[in-house]
């Protein structure tokens, strides 16, 4: 798997040559083949509660669709292979009508509190859910209320980490209150040491 050698075609690399990066990314296309996903890529597809995913269609135009879900509706299957419940939207079948003209897509999946970006090329399948009831019981997000249609599995051939420079940090309501959970844990746990220092002083003295 190597991102960049998938990604930089011939006029790219013109480019890049034209702007001073070719020389930078030409040592990044040698040093970036990965066997498969790690962990590190495993916890992060795990935290997904959205993705965005480019498909091409037969007009000759790609089309960018947001998935999403409760946190980890995106599963990994193995560490070339993740998937998910593709459920009920607004009927349009867009994406599914590209990928029966074109398996190939794109991701992007996008941490806004981690400030992190991963970029995935995939060949994506779709599979009817009574195909294949095992592979549903395991792709299925517990107690989601929407209607499964069909389910949709990526076939990962190459991916890459962008920088975290323009994405600003955004937090979703239950980030906020974890993390106001967690200050009201830490002003818990200082008000019983001040209560502990107080009783072990009066015992000093």
């Amino acid at each position: 798997m190597n991102y960049s050698q998938l990604a930089f075609t011939d006029e790219i690399k013109a480019i890049q040559e034209r702007m001073g990066s070719r020389n930078a990314y030409e040592r990044h296309e040698k040093q970036s083949y990965v066997e498969g996903l790690t962990e590190v890529e495993e916890s992060f597809i795990g935290q997904m509660d959205s993705i965005f995913m480019a498909s091409y269609g037969e007009n000759g135009f790609p089309y960018i669709q947001h998935r999403g879900g409760p946190k980890g509706f995106l599963k990994v299957i193995d560490n070339r292979t993740i998937g998910f419940v593709d459920f009920s939207g607004n009927r349009q079948y867009i994406s599914v009508g590209n990928l029966a003209h074109n398996p190939k897509v794109s991701l992007i999946l996008l941490s806004y509190p981690l400030r992190a970006r991963l970029k995935i090329y995939a060949e994506a399948e779709v599979v009817e859910i009574n195909s294949n009831t095992g592979l549903f019981e395991q792709l299925k997000p517990d107690n989601y209320r929407f209607k499964p249609e069909r389910m949709i599995l990526l076939h990962i051939k190459a991916y890459d980490w962008n920088c975290p420079q323009h994405i600003n940090p955004k937090y979703n309501v239950e980030e906020i209150e974890q993390l106001f959970m967690k200050d009201q844990y830490v002003e818990q746990l200082e008000k019983e040491i001040e209560v502990l220092r107080s009783r072990i002083s009066q015992l000093t003295t």
